[in-house]
């Protein structure tokens, strides 16, 4: 009959309380990533505790595909960190219809002596110049509430999984689906 027919089968031959327990299983399961992700997110102080690097402006560093792993602290940053940011709304990177975190150097700090805020410069290490084209118009500088976060460490490539599901949207639902299908007819 085929891998499919045979699929098809299984689960007609399933009872209903099988499928039911099947299903509260797959709900478990991202119930569960999700409990994880707040949980990083608490623990780190970073609102994406895991960032994949998008672009090469970061190499030789870190190249595209790369998992960074970010902590948010107290203390002042520095010239030299590697932060991850956001920009204003109005002038967001869209990375297929969503705002993309932007990874690259703290190159200057700049503090403001009746405030104590800190501005901050940033510039990836693989391009010619800083940012400022990036931020919104007019902006020189980011402040505290544009950093996500620090990068305190990564895996290489291991984010291509990331890239390769957002270019190509099939891969990830057909991927999705193979999942779901063999939780549902699994028979433990």
């Amino acid at each position: 009959m085929g891998f499919i027919g045979d699929q098809v089968e299984s689960i007609r031959s399933m009872q209903v309380r099988q499928v039911v327990t099947q299903i509260i299983s797959l709900g478990m399961i991202v119930t569960s990533a999700l409990i994880i992700w707040k949980g990083l997110m608490v623990a780190t102080g970073s609102e994406s505790p895991v960032v994949v690097v998008l672009s090469g402006s970061m190499e030789p560093g870190f190249k595209r595909g790369d998992i960074l792993f970010l902590h948010m602290s107290k203390e002042p940053i520095r010239t030299g960190e590697i932060v991850v940011f956001n920009i204003d709304v109005s002038t967001q990177l869209l990375y297929f219809g969503r705002e993309i975190p932007i990874v690259h150097r703290v190159i200057k700090v700049h503090e403001r002596q009746e405030s104590g805020e800190v501005d901050i410069l940033t510039k990836g290490d693989n391009n010619f110049g800083d940012d400022r084209l990036l931020y919104a118009q007019g902006q020189l500088w980011l402040q505290k509430h544009h950093i996500m976060g620090r990068a305190v460490g990564y895996l290489p490539y291991v984010g291509w999984v990331t890239i390769v599901m957002t270019e190509k949207p099939i891969i990830k639902y057909l991927l999705i689906g193979a999942l779901g299908l063999l939780v549902i007819t699994s028979k433990e």
